[in-house]
C-alpha cells in the first residue's frame, strides 16, 4: 500500500492513465472523453470493488477495503476532512470553469439573457417541486427514520435545483460548441440557476435549523434569508466594481507585454481569488466566482485567447481529468434500504427529468425546435459538487438523515453519464441559430456557420474547420 505524498503521486499516474485511455476508447465508439474519466473514476475507485476488499485508489476511513494507493483525509479545523485528491479536484473546476468564462462572448451573452433567465428560472421551480411531491409520502408515513417533516420535503426540492455546468461545458468544448448561442445560453443559465439556488437554499434552511441562533455578527446576518439575498447583490457589484479595474489592468499590460506568461498566471491567480471571495465572504459558489472572472478577462480579447490556450494546458493534461476522476472514485454504494432505494430511484428520475422538462420548455416555448429544446434541458440536468454541497448543509444541519447522501450520489453517477452522451446525440445535424424566431434568424445568422455545416459531418466537423488556433477536440479535454 502506497501512502502519504509519494503515494498521492502514484495515485495521479493511475489516474491520467486510466483517464486517458478510457477517454480514448469512449472517443472511438463515438462519446465524449468526458465520460470516459468518469468511468475510470468508478473503475479505480472502491465503488465497484470495494465490497470484494480491494480498490486501486480508495480513502483510509473506507471499511474492509486494501487500497492499492490510500488517499488520506487531513482535518482542516476539526470539522472539515479533504484530500489532496479534492484539492486538485476543486482547481480542475475551477480552470474549467475559468476557461469557459474566457471564451464567453459578451455580446451573446446579452442577447441570450432573457432567454437564460427563463430556462434557469423553470429549472429550478420544476424539480423543488418534483422533489417536495416525490417526499410526500414518505414524510406522511414515517417510512424512513428521521424523515418526518414538511421542510425535509422541500430541501430534498432544493438538492435538486442544483445545476453542475461543469460536465457540460467540458462537453460543449470538445464539440466546438462553446461559443454557439446554445453554449452561451447554458452557461449563463447554469450560473443564474446558481444564484437562484443559494437564495431558495438560505430559506429552506433559515425554516428548519436552528444553528443560526448560535451564530453571531456576520455569519448570522449571512444566514438569513434576507441576508443572502443582499450577499448575492453585492458579490455581483463587487465583481463588476473590481472587473471594471482588472479589465484596464490587462488593457495596458497587453500593450506593455502582449503575449508574455505574466499574463495568464495573474489572470488565473484572479481567477482564484474570485472564486476564494465569492464562497468564503459572498456565500456564492466558488464555481461562480471562477466564471466571471474569465468574463471579465474575456473583454481583453487577445490576453483571453492566449490565457485560455495556457489555462486549457494545465487543465486537460491534470486537473481536468483529476475533477471527473474524483466523481467516479467518490462514488459508494453501501448503506441502502429499501425505502430508500425507493425514494433514491424517485429522487434520480424526477431529478433528471425536472430539468429537462423545466428547462426544455421554456425554449420550446420562444420558438426552439424540439431538439433545441432537449439540448437545453440535458445540458442543464447534470449535477455534481453544488448539489453534494447542498445535501452536506442539510445533514450537518439536521435537516435530512445523513443517509440521504447517497441520493445525491446516485444522481450525480447518473446525470454525469447520460448527459454527455444525450448531448452529442442531439447535437448531431444541430445547427446555428438556437431558439429565435424566422424574422431573427436572418439577423443572426453568420456565413461561417453556414460553410462549416456543408462540409461532411456537419457540425462534428467545426471545431477544426472554424480554425479558430484553440487546441483540437482531442486536447481540448
Amino acid at each position: 500500500m502506497f501512502n502519504g505524498v509519494l503515494g498521492f503521486v502514484m495515485a495521479l499516474a493511475i489516474i491520467m492513465v486510466s483517464t486517458k485511455l478510457c477517454g480514448m476508447f469512449l472517443r472511438r465508439l463515438g462519446l465524449p472523453q468526458v465520460l470516459g474519466y468518469i468511468i475510470a473514476g468508478i473503475l479505480i475507485g472502491p465503488a465497484i470493488t470495494g465490497n470484494l476488499g480491494f480498490a486501486l485508489i480508495g480513502y483510509e476511513s473506507t471499511p474492509n477495503i486494501a487500497e492499492f494507493v490510500t488517499l488520506d483525509e487531513f482535518l482542516l479545523d476539526g470539522t472539515h476532512d479533504f484530500t489532496v485528491l479534492d484539492v486538485f479536484s476543486k482547481i480542475g473546476v475551477i480552470m474549467i470553469m475559468f476557461s469557459a468564462g474566457l471564451e464567453t462572448d459578451l455580446v451573446e451573452l446579452r442577447r441570450t439573457g432573457v432567454a437564460a433567465t427563463l430556462v434557469a428560472v423553470s429549472g429550478v421551480a420544476i424539480p423543488l417541486a418534483l422533489g417536495t411531491v416525490i417526499s410526500l409520502p414518505f414524510i406522511f408515513n414515517g417510512l424512513i427514520n428521521g424523515f418526518t417533516d414538511v421542510v425535509q420535503g422541500v430541501f430534498v426540492g432544493t438538492i435538486l435545483t442544483a445545476t453542475s455546468v461543469a460536465i457540460t461545458v467540458s462537453v460543449l468544448k470538445e464539440l466546438g460548441k462553446i461559443t454557439t448561442r446554445i453554449g452561451t445560453t447554458l452557461v449563463s443559465a447554469a450560473i443564474i440557476d446558481d444564484v437562484i439556488g443559494i437564495v431558495v437554499l438560505s430559506v429552506v434552511s433559515s425554516f428548519g435549523q436552528t444553528a443560526a441562533a448560535d451564530a453571531s455578527g456576520f455569519e448570522w446576518f449571512k444566514t438569513q434569508w434576507w441576508g443572502t439575498l443582499i450577499m448575492v447583490v453585492a458579490f455581483f457589484i463587487v465583481a463588476i466594481g473590481v472587473g471594471i479595474a482588472v479589465h484596464h489592468l490587462f488593457v495596458w499590460m497587453e500593450r506593455k507585454w502582449p503575449h508574455t506568461r505574466r499574463l495568464p498566471i495573474l489572470g488565473l491567480a484572479i481567477a482564484f481569488a474570485y472564486s476564494v471571495a465569492a464562497e468564503e465572504i459572498f456565500g456564492v459558489a466558488d464555481i461562480t466566482g471562477a466564471y466571471i472572472a474569465g468574463v471579465v478577462l474575456s473583454t481583453v480579447n487577445r490576453t483571453a485567447a492566449y490565457t485560455d490556450r495556457k489555462v486549457e494546458i494545465n487543465s486537460y493534461m491534470i486537473f481536468g481529468p483529476v475533477f471527473f476522476a474524483g466523481i467516479g472514485i467518490s462514488m459508494t454504494f453501501s448503506g441502502m434500504t429499501g425505502w430508500l432505494v425507493l425514494l433514491s430511484v424517485l429522487f434520480v428520475v424526477v431529478g433528471l427529468v425536472g430539468k429537462v422538462v423545466g428547462c426544455g420548455a421554456v425554449i420550446r416555448l420562444r420558438h426552439g425546435t424540439w431538439r433545441e429544446a432537449g439540448i437545453a434541458g440535458v445540458g442543464m440536468m447534470a449535477r455534481g459538487e453544488v448539489a453534494l454541497i447542498v445535501t452536506n448543509k442539510g445533514i450537518e444541519s439536521g435537516l435530512i438523515p445523513a443517509d440521504f447522501m447517497i441520493m445525491t450520489v446516485l444522481l450525480i453517477l447518473f446525470s454525469s453519464i447520460l448527459t454527455p452522451v444525450l448531448l452529442k446525440q442531439f447535437f448531431r445535424g444541430h445547427k446555428e441559430p438556437l431558439e429565435l424566431a424566422p424574422d431573427e434568424l436572418a439577423a443572426t445568422a453568420q456565413p461561417r456557420n453556414e460553410w462549416v455545416d456543408d462540409l461532411p459531418g456537419g457540425a462534428e466537423k467545426a471545431p477544426e474547420a472554424q480554425n479558430t488556433g484553440a487546441e483540437s477536440a482531442d486536447r481540448r479535454i
